[in-house]
């Protein structure tokens, strides 16, 4: 099988949870990685799929690699290899393929509630699940490029993931370890003391008494998602 490409952005959002799933099932995997300087590939058939990890920036910054990441994205589309976002990643997607992405109305950070969608695509995604508890670290969102179909909403944040066929984006972080959650509460102290009005930003401290309950069952939905995302991997 081709390796399943993994493209970080930011050195401490890695892929996380993610990697182990892909270990655990001796799925190779290769790390692209964009904050150290690595080349966007130009052919997404070199990979069984794309993943794409989050990140500090914005994508409507014009960063350079953005556009090339942009256009193998689409080039996986028209390729039928599926693409799988988190945060930054799941903008990156939707951007590509039509959407915007603009400041959403508070920032997220921390543990939060997310809801399932009510309707078929949704199901066939979560199953049973009807909504868990999220970690979050977003300024902004995406609108559903066309023919996408949302999957999760929150009371902060309407657009929380969407699907077009094989293809999986999402605002929220399911891939979180809480080695990642320790470094990232550490990292981004300042921003989440300087976000303290927002009413959907958690102190470090309740961020990390959080993490001991909520994790365990998200990384239970991750499996689930991921269990179905990789179903479609290109031979």
């Amino acid at each position: 099988m081709k390796p399943v490409a993994v493209f970080r952005h930011v050195a401490i959002e890695g892929p996380g949870y993610f990697a182990e799933f892909l270990e655990e099932r001796n799925i190779p995997w290769q790390l692209i990685a964009i904050d150290a300087g690595e080349a966007v590939p130009q052919n997404a058939a070199e990979f069984s799929g794309l993943v794409f990890m989050g990140g500090s920036m914005s994508v409507n910054d014009g960063l350079p690699w953005m556009v090339q990441v942009e256009g193998i994205i689409r080039d996986a589309v028209a390729k039928d290899i599926p693409l799988l976002g988190h945060c930054l990643g799941g903008q990156l997607i939707a951007k590509a393929l039509g959407g915007v992405v603009s400041r959403n109305p508070v920032k997220e950070m921390g543990w939060g509630e997310v809801t399932v969608s009510d309707n078929d695509i949704a199901r066939d995604w979560f199953g049973d699940i009807q909504s868990f508890q999220a970690f979050h670290w977003h300024g902004e969102t995406f609108s559903p490029p066309r023919g996408a179909t949302n999957l999760l909403s929150s009371v902060y944040c309407v657009h929380q993931a969407f699907a077009i066929g094989k293809h999986l984006a999402m605002q929220c972080h399911v891939e979180m370890t809480s080695e990642m959650v320790v470094a990232w509460c550490e990292a981004g102290a300042d921003e989440i003391e300087a976000s303290r009005a927002s009413p959907a930003v958690q102190p470090v401290n309740k961020i990390q008494s959080c993490t001991a309950v909520d994790l365990p069952y998200m990384t239970d939905v991750a499996n689930h998602l991921y269990a179905k995302w990789i179903l479609g991997l290109a031979n």
